[in-house]
Formats: C-alpha cells, sequence, structure tokens
C-alpha cells in the first residue's frame, strides 16, 4: 500500500506541474504523507505524545475526531433556525443566506437533513472563515518575527473556539475573539507549546466577560431575529429538571444534540465518538476525561437527593452529563497537552478538579450554568503546581526508599 498510494501521487505530480499548481500539490503529498507515514522529522519538544508521532499528525487526528462534533452542530444549528423560523411565520432567511439556500435548492424544513446541514452551514462557514483569517494573521505575524515556522497548532486552536461559539455572534466579535486567545493566550508566552492557558478558551472567556449580551442570554442560541429561547442548562438553571422536560426537551435530544447551545458542542454522543479515536491514539489522557467526568458525577450522585430548593441540586448526573458543553470541554478542553498537568497522578486530580468546579459553578452560581469553561480555565492555572507537588512526593518517596 505505502508504495501503491506514493506511487499514484507521484505519477500525478507531472499534471499538476504543467499547469503551475505544484506549490498546492507538494502541500497536498505532505499531508497524505504525514497522515499514513512516519515522517523523517517528528517533534522532539513539548507538546508531546510518547511515541514518535509529529506535531502535524497530531493536529490532523484531533480534527477527525472533532468532526463528528462539527456535523452534528451545523445540521442541529440548521434544525434549530427552522424552526423557528416556522414558529414566527418567516418563509426565507434574510440576506445572502437566503440567495445561497435558493441557488443550492435548499428550504427551510425542520424536517430535513438536506435543508438543515446546508442552513448550518452556511452559519459556521462565515464564523471559521473569519477565525482562520483573524488567527492566522497574528500565527503568521509572530512566526515571521521569531523566524519560526508556522505549525498546525492554530488549525485546532480555530476549530475549536469556532464550536464553542453561539451562531449569532458578530463576525467582528468572532475576530476579536481569536486575537485575544491567539496572542494573550499563547503567544505572549512563547507561542505553541508553551502556554499554560487553552487558547480556545481564552478567547471565548474573553468574549463572554466583554461582551455578555452577545454571549448569553435566551436570544443568542438560534441565529433567527426576533426569536428568543433559553438552553436546557439555563432552564435548569430556574426551573430544575422540571422545566427542562416541560420545555419539550427529552433525554435522548439532549444526548444526541438536539437541543440549543453552542456550534458544535450539544452532542455528547459526538463527543464521545471523538474521545474514542483520541484515547485510541494515545492523544488524549484517559485518565484526565474519566477524572472530569468523575469529578462532576460524584457530587452529583452525594448531592442529588438533597432538598435545598436549589434546582440544580436536584439535578440528576446523567443530566449533568448531557447539558452543555461539558462533554466538549471535557474531551477536547481539558485534554489539551500543554495546559493540563504532565504527571500521571496530576492527570487525575487536575481532571477531578475540573469536574468538581464545573459542578459547583453549575449549582452555586444560577448566573453561570454552564461552568466547564471557568472550570478548565482555572485548572489550567493549577496544573503547574499540581505537576510541582506530586514530583515532590515523588521525590521524597524515592529518597526515603534509598534511605
Amino acid at each position: 500500500m505505502k508504495k501503491g498510494l506514493r506511487g499514484f501521487l507521484d505519477r500525478l505530480e507531472p499534471l499538476f506541474a504543467r499547469g503551475g499548481r505544484l506549490q498546492k500539490f507538494n502541500a497536498i503529498y505532505e499531508m497524505v504523507d504525514t497522515l499514513f507515514y512516519s515522517p523523517p522529522d517528528v517533534t522532539r519538544g513539548s507538546p508531546h505524545v510518547r511515541d514518535a508521532i509529529d506535531l502535524k499528525r497530531v493536529m490532523i487526528l484531533v480534527v477527525f475526531a472533532v468532526t463528528p462534533c462539527l456535523l452534528v452542530g451545523m445540521w442541529n444549528t440548521g434544525f434549530q433556525s427552522n424552526t423557528a423560523m416556522a414558529l414566527l411565520g418567516v418563509d426565507v432567511a434574510p440576506g445572502w443566506r437566503g440567495a445561497v439556500l435558493g441557488v443550492l435548492g435548499a428550504g427551510y424544513d425542520a424536517n430535513s437533513f438536506y435543508d438543515n446541514f446546508v442552513h448550518g452551514f452556511l452559519y459556521f462557514l462565515p464564523i471559521y472563515a473569519v477565525t482562520m483569517a483573524a488567527g492566522g494573521f497574528w500565527e503568521v505575524l509572530f512566526a515571521s518575527v521569531r523566524n519560526h515556522e508556522v505549525n498546525e497548532g492554530f488549525f485546532v486552536t480555530s476549530m475549536l473556539f469556532a464550536l464553542i461559539l453561539p451562531a449569532s455572534t458578530p463576525l467582528w466579535q468572532v475576530a476579536i475573539g481569536i486575537s485575544f486567545g491567539v496572542v494573550i493566550g499563547k503567544e505572549v508566552f512563547g507561542g505553541t507549546g508553551k502556554n499554560f492557558l487553552n487558547p480556545a478558551l481564552v478567547g471565548r472567556a474573553f468574549l463572554y466577560f466583554a461582551y455578555p449580551v452577545q454571549m448569553s442570554g435566551d436570544a443568542v442560541w438560534t441565529p433567527v431575529d426576533g426569536f428568543s429561547g433559553a438552553t436546557a442548562l439555563g432552564i435548569s438553571a430556574v426551573e430544575g429538571l422540571q422545566g427542562v422536560l416541560a420545555s419539550g426537551v427529552t433525554y435522548s435530544q439532549a444526548f444526541f444534540g438536539q437541543i440549543q447551545g453552542s456550534l458544535g458542542e450539544t452532542s455528547t454522543a459526538a463527543c464521545l465518538l471523538g474521545a474514542l479515536l483520541l484515547v485510541y491514539t494515545g492523544i488524549a489522557s484517559w485518565r484526565i476525561i474519566v477524572a472530569v467526568f468523575a469529578g462532576l458525577i460524584i457530587p452529583a450522585l452525594l448531592f442529588g437527593g438533597m432538598d435545598s430548593g436549589n434546582p440544580m441540586l436536584a439535578m440528576p448526573w446523567h443530566w449533568h452529563v448531557a447539558l452543555g458543553g461539558f462533554a466538549f470541554g471535557a474531551i477536547f478542553m481539558a485534554t489539551d497537552p500543554v495546559s493540563a498537568p504532565d504527571t500521571m497522578l496530576g492527570h487525575w486530580i487536575f481532571g477531578l478538579l475540573v469536574g468538581a468546579l464545573t459542578y459547583a459553578i453549575r449549582v452555586i452560581n444560577p448566573a453561570f450554568p454552564e461552568g466547564i469553561m471557568l472550570a478548565i480555565l482555572f485548572g489550567n492555572i493549577f496544573a503547574p503546581i499540581i505537576d510541582y507537588f506530586v514530583t515532590r512526593s515523588n521525590i521524597r518517596r524515592r529518597v526515603k526508599r534509598n534511605a
């Protein structure tokens, strides 16, 4: 297979050369070669995994892992938009989206997979394009100043950042958010492998606190003018599980992602599917994923039966897992090898801390029912301290054994 695939690509090279597209062909060749075969140059420094895999292949596999979330998110965004338009009696999407939908032969039927997917794609595409353009500008600028190559780390950051935004986010805010995440969250510390915070979450947190009107509330989750509807997690913070059920949301809809929320983080099932690939390839630490889930589930089991009048305290653990972006954060954000601890015991401590903080924020602070974003950022801050004390503890035990 190795000889056959490379031979096929070699035979294509003269065709691309005649059309003046040799540079594009070389980029495709390099991508295929890196994905399927061991490259001659491998990553020696952080971020790293425990084999000869290089940074480019890691990033490509992460993109593959997050693809189910992307696909479900685009369909769900279109489904929510088409459903809201039917309720409001709107026949055609405003602006250029309506024209493009007409050209592509897509309508506004919430029961049509094609209509929903294309409609949702037209909301994701401009957000992702602006993210790539604005963030890529800063990546190229800093790489030029430092005389470094532009690495593939931003490719994953841009994808994750776009998926954790509401579909109605203004594009100028998208540009500001990714710029803040890349520059302040990563480049000021030296670039990829040297940041202690997740850049995508830094950009999202900046937008949340700088522009709360466009990042929270009932009118931002479905990108249809005049439509207002709270997320299931927002409803649960006020009315509890009974309010969620009364709104018509079933557990299967919450688990598979047919609810209001950010572009790509509503489907727990899609996140778990991506987790299988990340864990199988050794890119993500299964210890962190399990610990984050345990950190949320254990206190939910311990305190779930308390009759305190707090609706979030009475929320069952399986609903906590399915609502909001918990699964997306636990699998794709908390496992970032740069901002998470390096030690094995540190993985468990970090994950339990993130999960427990998520539960505490959801229960104690009803104004911010999500919790996972801030929990991961707090966990990132404590990751070096966790590694320090774990390392010191190991050294002390070793000294005692050899004394």
